[in-house]
C-alpha cells in the first residue's frame, strides 16, 4: 500500500511515504545551506518531503537557527534544496509557521512581547532563546492579544511566504495549524478568549484559520496547498475542549469545499489509541486527501490505507536517523537508531552523518 504511486492532485507521488515536517535548528539567520540541501536530498525517496517548519516573518519565530521565507536571501537559499529534492526525482512542500504565543523576547523583533490571539502564557512551555546571555530552552514569554488591524497583516504574511515558496521551487506549501502554534490557538477557546469575529463561536474560532487558507490558495492555487491538524493534542500547554469534534466536523466539512492539496492530521499519542472514532468521522467530513503522522508503523500505515482512513502515511524521527527509509521499510531491513541529543544543533553531526543500510554493512 504504502510502496504504491499516488497522484496528489496533479503532482505524482512515486510512493504514499511522507516525510513529516521536523524542526532540527540548522539555519543561521534563517538561510538554508548546502548541508541542508544534503539532508533533504538524502531523503528524497519518500513520496512527499514537508520541510522542517519555516517562519513567515521576523515576529513568527519561537526558536533559534530555524528557516525563513520572508525575505529575498531566504527565498534564494531555498533553492538549492528544491532543486536538490527535484535532482533525485522527489517532490517538496514547505510548512509555513508561526508559533504565536511559543516564543521569547528574545527572538521578537526588538525584543517585543509575542503575540497571540489572547495574552494567556503557556505554562512549562519552553523555546529555544537567549536569557541572562546564554543560549538554551527558555520559558516561553507572555504575549500581547493582537488587535483586529494586525490579524490581516499577519495572513498577508502568510501569503507573501507561500509565494516566496513558489519562487524557490517549492511543489506547494503546508500551512502549520497544530501543535499549540498560533492556528491552533485561535481553535482553541482556552487560548482564544476574544469576543471579537475572530472568537467564541466554533465560526469565529475558525474564521483566521480559514481566512489564510483562502488568502494563499488564491495566491498560489489551492491544489498546492495542505494543512495540518492536531486534534487532542496538548503540546505547549493546550487544553482539551469539550467541542474538539464538532470543531474539526466544521473544519472537514468547511476544508472540503476548497479543494486543497491535503489535510495532515497529527498523533501527539492518544488521538489512534484513544479517540479513533474522530479519525473514522474525519474520513466522512472531509472529502479531500488525508495524511497522518504519529507512531506509524509500516503495518500501520497499510492497514490505515486499507482501510480508506488516509491516503498518505508520514513518518518523522525514523526519517533523521534512516536516510534511506523507503528501502528499509520496503526490504524489512532493521531501522538505525537516532541520537536524539543531536536532534536539534548547528553542526553536521546528527544531521546528515547517518548511513544507509548499505553503508553500514560495507564497514
Amino acid at each position: 500500500m504504502i510502496f504504491e504511486k499516488f497522484n496528489l492532485g496533479k503532482l505524482p507521488l512515486s510512493n504514499r511515504i511522507v516525510m513529516a515536517p521536523m524542526t532540527r535548528t540548522r539555519s543561521q539567520n534563517g538561510i538554508m545551506t548546502d548541508m541542508n540541501a544534503k539532508y533533504y536530498r538524502q531523503r528524497a525517496s519518500v513520496g512527499l518531503i514537508i520541510t522542517e517548519g519555516t517562519s513567515i516573518s521576523a515576529s513568527s519565530m519561537g526558536y533559534l537557527y530555524v528557516p525563513g521565507l520572508y525575505n529575498a536571501a531566504q527565498t534564494e537559499s531555498w533553492k538549492k534544496v528544491t532543486k536538490a529534492v527535484h535532482d533525485k526525482g522527489g517532490k517538496i512542500f514547505t510548512q509555513l509557521w508561526h508559533v504565536g504565543r511559543v516564543s521569547h523576547v528574545s527572538n521578537q523583533p526588538n525584543h517585543f512581547d509575542p503575540i497571540a490571539p489572547s495574552a494567556i502564557q503557556a505554562k512549562d512551555s519552553t523555546a529555544w532563546g537567549i536569557e541572562n546571555g546564554k543560549e538554551g530552552r527558555v520559558q516561553v514569554s507572555k504575549p500581547r492579544a493582537l488587535e483586529v488591524a494586525e490579524i490581516s497583516e499577519i495572513i498577508q504574511e502568510y501569503v507573501k511566504a507561500a509565494q516566496n515558496a513558489m519562487a524557490a521551487g517549492f511543489d506547494g506549501i503546508e500551512i502549520h495549524g497544530a501543535n499549540g502554534y498560533l492556528i491552533d490557538q485561535f481553535l482553541n477557546p482556552f487560548t482564544n478568549l476574544r469576543t471579537d469575529e475572530y472568537g467564541g463561536s466554533i465560526t469565529n474560532r475558525l474564521r483566521f484559520m480559514l481566512e489564510v487558507v483562502d488568502a494563499i490558495s488564491e495566491a498560489i492555487g489551492s491544489e498546492k496547498v495542505g494543512i495540518r491538524f492536531s486534534p487532542f493534542g496538548t503540546q505547549h500547554d493546550m487544553a482539551i475542549f469539550e467541542e474538539i469534534e464538532e470543531t474539526y466536523r466544521v473544519i472537514g466539512e468547511e476544508l472540503s469545499k476548497r479543494d486543497l492539496a491535503y489535510i495532515h492530521l497529527h498523533d501527539q499519542g492518544t488521538l489512534y489509541s484513544e479517540h479513533f472514532d474522530l479519525i473514522e468521522k474525519f474520513r466522512k467530513w472531509y472529502d479531500g486527501n488525508i495524511m497522518f503522522a504519529g507512531f506509524l508503523t509500516k503495518e500501520r500505515a497499510n492497514e490505515m490505507i486499507a482501510g480508506g482512513l488516509i491516503d498518505l502515511a508520514a513518518f518523522g524521527r525514523p526519517l533523521i536517523s534512516n536516510p534511506d527509509f523507503v528501502n528499509r521499510l520496503e526490504n524489512d531491513l532493521p531501522l538505525a537508531e537516532g541520537k536524539r541529543e543531536l536532534y536539534y544543533g548547528n553542526t553536521p553531526e546528527g544531521y546528515v552523518d547517518y548511513p544507509t543500510y548499505e553503508m553500514e554493512m560495507s564497514r
